[in-house]
């Protein structure tokens, strides 16, 4: 199998830096192709968000160099997978937060990764970037790690009222604002035709999932440039309707 990706990411209409990042590293192994994407969303309101999110990029585009190559040539890698992101993320958390403190500063950001691999795709997330898999219906992947989540988890909340509270972007945890890191797994098997997305949480709060799933959905991405073309466009309607956050969306499709 092969894969057709595409990023696209947005300052918005408001915010004076994007501290949106992103990641797409690709590898041909005696395995097949191997892909890792990865979105991270430095904290809207908090200094040097824009640091915090690139210092947890570099971080994984490392790992996939050095650390990966020997994970993947075991029989089943998916433990190792998961405790060798477990530990980095952890060493992202002192790092970032040891930075802030010394410098007297806020800082944090969202993570949420996916790994391709032998058949099966591995996710880590932090916080409420979104992974999604768009196959003849849009699914979510990845579960928000926010205050209005676990009132929704708790049967204190609809999903209608999450969409218009005032505490919608309120996180539970974050990397580098965080005193404790616990981050949700995922993982599954991917198949030819399927599309993935990511996304921060900017890009999916204005626009619907069937607007979504019009412009993504596997029949309408025929090659990197309908996924480039969709995403940007798919952007901009979100900033005519005066979305506020910086906007990123990153897409993936088997071949």
């Amino acid at each position: 199998m092969r894969f057709l990706t595409a990023v696209h990411t947005d300052i918005g209409i408001r915010k004076k830096t994007n501290q949106d990042s992103a990641l797409i590293l690709e590898a041909k192994t005696d395995f097949g192709n191997v892909l890792l994407t990865v979105i991270c969303d430095g904290m809207g309101g908090l200094a040097k968000g824009e640091v915090a999110s690139s210092t947890v990029i570099q971080a994984f585009s490392r790992w996939f160099e050095k650390d990966f190559p020997k994970i993947l040539v075991l029989d089943d890698p998916t433990d190792k997978i998961f405790d060798s992101w477990e530990k980095l993320v952890l060493e992202c958390n002192n790092k970032i937060s040891a930075y802030a403190r010394s410098n007297g500063i806020s800082m944090g950001t969202t993570l949420n990764v996916l790994l391709f691999a032998k058949g099966r795709y591995y996710i880590i997330n932090i916080g409420d970037t979104r992974a999604y898999c768009i196959t003849d219906s849009l699914h979510q992947l990845t579960k928000d790690q926010t205050f209005v989540q676990r009132e929704m988890d708790m049967g204190r909340m609809t999903p209608e009222e999450a969409e218009v509270s005032p505490q919608r972007n309120v996180l539970l945890q974050c990397i580098g604002a965080s005193d404790y890191i616990q981050p949700d797994f995922f993982s599954g098997d991917y198949f030819t035709g399927q599309v993935f997305m990511q996304c921060s949480d900017g890009f999916r709060h204005i626009i619907t999932g069937d607007e979504i799933y019009q412009y993504f959905n596997p029949q309408a991405l025929v090659n990197e440039q309908a996924m480039l073309d969709n995403s940007v466009y798919l952007t901009e309607l979100n900033k005519y309707r005066r979305e506020q956050d910086n906007i990123t969306v990153l897409l993936i499709k088997v071949e």
